[in-house]
């Protein structure tokens, strides 16, 4: 059996507990989920949080990576890490997080199940991914979106800055 290999493309985001030292930890994590490899990993970014709700910036990033493992198969590695990393389930949307791990794109695939959207919903719309995503894969074909490098970016809404 010839096994398919994807490129996908992972968000990162932190904004308790020294939420670089998450980030910098989570992409150590990726590189260990098994049958795929760490390419390439953006920038850290610091952003305001989205939904208004009072707390702290987020330290953002996004990860590319290939792999041979089914869509969700890859998405249960990264909640697996998000849960050793201390994640706990929150209720409240847009509250602070430990660590969020995102699947943002599964190669050119699109797939709306109830437990699985990529490309993730909102993606063109965030800043948070698209300024990394951005500087990791500018002629990247976002399904139904176009290159990433053609989506418009409000740099001031919410406000972001690269940090590292």
């Amino acid at each position: 059996m010839i096994e398919t290999v994807r490129d996908v493309f992972v968000g990162l985001g932190s904004n308790l507990d020294h939420p670089a030292r998450q980030i910098e930890a989570a992409f150590e994590f990726l590189q260990g989920i098994p049958d795929s490899e760490l390419l390439f990993r953006s920038s850290l970014y610091r952003s305001e949080p989205l939904g208004g709700i009072e707390q702290p910036d987020f330290v953002n990033a996004v990860a590319a990576m290939s792999t041979t493992l089914t869509a969700h198969a890859f998405l249960e590695e990264l909640q697996a890490i998000e849960r050793i990393r201390g994640r706990e389930d929150s209720h409240i949307r847009w509250g602070p997080r430990l660590l969020d791990l995102d699947l943002l794109l599964y190669g050119d695939l699109t797939i709306d199940e109830p437990s699985l959207s990529v490309p993730h919903p909102g993606i063109a719309a965030r800043n948070f991914v698209l300024l990394p995503l951005r500087e990791i894969a500018p002629e990247f074909e976002i399904p139904g979106l176009g290159r990433v490098q053609d989506i418009a970016v409000n740099e001031d809404e919410p406000r972001i800055s690269r940090i590292a």
